[in-house]
């Protein structure tokens, strides 16, 4: 599946690796490394066949190569022909230890007097369907709910939104990508009427500034951080921009470090703009044909926009963000007048009360500078999980929306789709449902009774986390897991052992649009099911077997990619097979014959080939006019601020050997050892003026509550913020983090809390 170059490649025991780099990227990258290596292989036992697949982790998508001996994993490499070209994490590197780890979930279980006992699939299938059918009996559709993920294939999340939506008129489907990349995808639909990026990976090789804003890619995206230094070693011209309030790893590397306070960007994004049209740094054709101005209620004229941005000026911000009104004008100078400008950003900018109007923002830059659709010149909102987007936001498994990016709300769409699914006019219920916080909400006040989680942990991952886990002990809940320790398994009432990775079949769509499949190699420990298996019979229990008529993968991938065809997602050209020899397809893909679309809404994207020409060779085909909307976003100051009371910021993230809760990553002997627990890291000047030390316990209160954890002090950290990782089940930093949210895309503020500290 590829030949692979041994000759470049270096072969480590893990624990000889885990010394060397001190757990921090297992790539071979000289940008990162020094070593000149384009993979790392980490040796463990003879291998009979390799096998292309995907990493289970982040939205990256690295292409891998699995090595099995017979059915065990026994090597994980970079796949060379893959985008990633070889390089993958050190999370990546260690997929084998997770498929091998002794401790899985390998039966259904009921939990009988508060304790978990084991059942038959045909027990615990049973009285879940009773209480489904309980539930939508005596108090209707909107008492149950589905609580998914971004890493569920796509064919179970289409499933489930299908099953619910238009089987039991629920539009109670969220998921964790609510709390990670709603603003993101509204963002790009306000802006070019289409969710999902314009650009792709390739745009890295061809840039020549970066510009990074809410995003640590050194830790949470390796193998495109190397990719980027790749390119800075490359091109001497190339600068690297990095706006974070935190000196994280990619700051360091940065030729301009913005340190801005927390939950002002707001005024940093405008104010750039600002300096644009003062200096004359406008790209006035590309904005006469491709633009239009709004003020969020109405359109406007560009003039009005910029009277808009005169309230912006640098001198008028710069002291409430905390840098210069000089360092301003640098940024917005070198983001205008170079060559090609990139954007990248994820959970600094998403995460955020103002999160839909800074990705509005971002997109405006990239817009009236003409720093878009063109190689190197993109806003590329970069993904926190692995499926996000093409399993929940391409699918519609959110409670506002459905497949293809039509609304729930929009009577013609789901008209659409209740054509397409095959049933009567009126069975999608027109009202959205329940987003992420507003389910578990529902539980708490007793409106939710029912509800199936799979693949995800929201009893660790919520904000305002002790809040919501008083929901979870109210309802029924039937948890799909892979392990029965996690924080959520136990608040389940049954208990659903899961297939893990390579033990199922299925597609993954990440940040580029790029779908890739991840195919069936082993098969499932125990007697654990693929979550695609537990919902078809789910379905045939509850009397939707007409609706799910589909029985396997395949089956359900073929109709999903089919009913694209009436959508400008159209990916129906994507097909298994297709999917089992390429390296990845990036839609829109509409014939079995097309090679995918690298950049949309140019000559190549089979959606705007029509327009362009070579006088407009841009068309927004989002939107009825064919321009994309550059909107007037106002700052708005956010409740969380800190004060004399309150004196710091929380703010929450990823570090490099572990990933999101810790559920796979923090069981893994090495990178649990390379993390280390879970505990509050702050300057030392923040150290010093509230009298810790390193190893001190101390309790940290919030709006939220209180709770204990020990200090780290470290220089990466900014003065006035502390940082604390989620991974750490015994350090559950989201009881004190607040859930303000933003109102439009519903997404938590998980950047900006404020806090007060005292030593215990």
């Amino acid at each position: 599946m590829g030949k692979q170059n041994d000759k470049e490649n270096l072969n480590l025991s893990r624990r000889d690796f885990l010394k060397l780099t001190g757990g921090t990227v297992a790539v071979g990258g000289a940008a990162l490394s020094g070593w000149g290596l384009t993979e790392l292989i980490v040796d463990e036992g003879p291998v009979k066949s390799w096998h292309k697949s995907v990493c289970r982790y982040c939205g990256t998508g690295c292409g891998v190569m699995l090595g099995m001996n017979k059915d065990k994993l026994v090597r994980v490499r970079g796949d060379q022909e893959a985008h990633n070209k070889g390089v993958i994490c050190i999370k990546g590197s260690m997929l084998d230890s997770l498929m091998k780890d002794p401790n899985r979930l390998k039966t259904p279980k009921i939990k009988k007097d508060g304790k978990f006992v084991e059942a038959s699939w045909e027990e615990a299938m049973s009285l879940m369907t009773s209480k489904f059918k309980e539930a939508l009996n005596d108090h209707g559709p909107e008492s149950i709910g589905f609580y998914g993920s971004g890493q569920l294939l796509i064919e179970e999340s289409y499933t489930a939104n299908k099953l619910f939506k238009a089987g039991f008129s629920s539009n109670n489907v969220d998921g964790n990508p609510r709390l990670c990349m709603a603003s993101a995808a509204v963002g790009y639909t306000q802006t070019f009427g289409k969710d999902e990026p314009p650009g792709a990976y390739e745009d890295i090789d061809h840039a020549e500034t970066f510009f990074l804003i809410g995003s640590n890619a050194y830790e949470c995206h390796p193998p495109l951080w190397e990719r980027i230094m790749l390119r800075k070693k490359a091109n001497k011209n190339v600068k690297i921009i990095v706006v974070d309030p935190r000196k994280t790893k990619t700051a360091e590397h940065a030729d301009i470090f913005l340190p801005v306070l927390p939950g002002k960007d707001m005024l940093l994004l405008n104010s750039m703009c600002s300096v644009m049209s003062e200096l004359e740094l406008l790209d006035d054709d590309f904005i006469a044909k491709h633009v239009s101005f709004n003020d969020g209620n109405k359109k406007i004229s560009l003039e009005e926009y910029k009277k808009f941005l005169k309230d912006y000026r640098p001198e008028k911000v710069a002291d409430e963000l905390g840098i210069t009104p000089r360092e301003i004008r640098e940024v917005a100078y070198q983001f205008a007048k170079s060559k090609a400008t990139m954007s990248l950003w994820t959970m600094g900018i998403n995460q955020r009360v103002q999160g839909v109007f800074l990705n509005n923002t971002l997109n405006s830059l990239h817009l009236i500078t003409g720093q878009i659709c063109r190689p190197g010149a993109t806003p590329l909102s970069l993904t926190g999980q692995s499926n996000a987007c093409g399993g929940v936001r391409d699918t519609g498994s959110l409670a506002h929306l459905l497949p293809n990016g039509r609304l729930v709300a929009n009577g013609t769409h789901r008209q659409e789709m209740e054509k397409l699914w095959k049933v009567p006019e009126g069975t999608i219920a027109p009202k959205p449902g329940r987003h992420a916080l507003a389910m578990f909400d529902g539980m708490v006040k007793d409106v939710v009774k029912t509800a199936l989680i799979m693949c995800t942990n929201p009893a660790q991952s919520l904000p305002n986390n002790r809040y919501y886990r008083e929901g979870m002990e109210k309802a029924f809940l039937v948890v799909a897991e892979i392990f029965e320790d996690t924080e959520t398994a136990k608040f389940a009432d049954v208990l659903l052992p899961a297939a893990l990775y390579i033990e199922k079949e299925g597609v993954y769509g990440q940040t580029e649009r790029r779908y890739q499949i991840i195919e069936k190699l082993r098969d499932p420990v125990g007697e654990a099911r693929s979550d695609f298996d537990i919902l078809v019979d789910f379905a045939n229990r509850m009397g939707q077997g007409n609706l799910i008529t589909y029985k396997t993968p395949n089956e359900c991938w073929d109709e999903y990619r089919n009913i694209s065809k009436a959508s400008k997602y159209d990916f129906s050209g994507i097909t298994y097979d297709r999917l089992k020899k390429e390296r990845g397809i990036q839609w829109p893909c509409p014939s079995e014959d097309h090679p995918g679309t690298v950049r949309r809404y140019i000559k190549g994207d089979p959606f705007a080939d029509k327009h362009v020409n070579a006088n407009h060779k841009v068309h927004f085909y989002g939107k009825p006019d064919g321009r994309a909307v550059v909107f007037a976003r106002p700052y708005k100051a956010g409740v969380e601020d800190v004060s004399e009371d309150k004196p710091l910021f929380l703010t929450t993230g990823r570090v490099i050997s572990q990933w999101h809760t810790g559920t796979m990553t923090y069981r893994i002997s090495e990178l649990k050892h390379s993390a280390g627990p879970g505990r509050f890291v702050f300057h030392p000047q923040d150290a010093g003026l509230n009298n810790v030390k390193k190893g001190d316990k101390i309790e940290v209160e919030s709006s939220r509550g209180k709770m204990q954890g020990i200090v780290d002090i470290s220089d990466h950290e900014t003065p006035g913020v502390v940082f604390g990782a989620f991974y750490d089940a015994k350090f559950l930093v989201n009881n004190v983090v607040s859930d303000d949210h933003d109102p439009i895309s519903k997404e938590p503020d998980y950047k900006v809390t404020a806090i007060k500290v005292k030593k215990v």
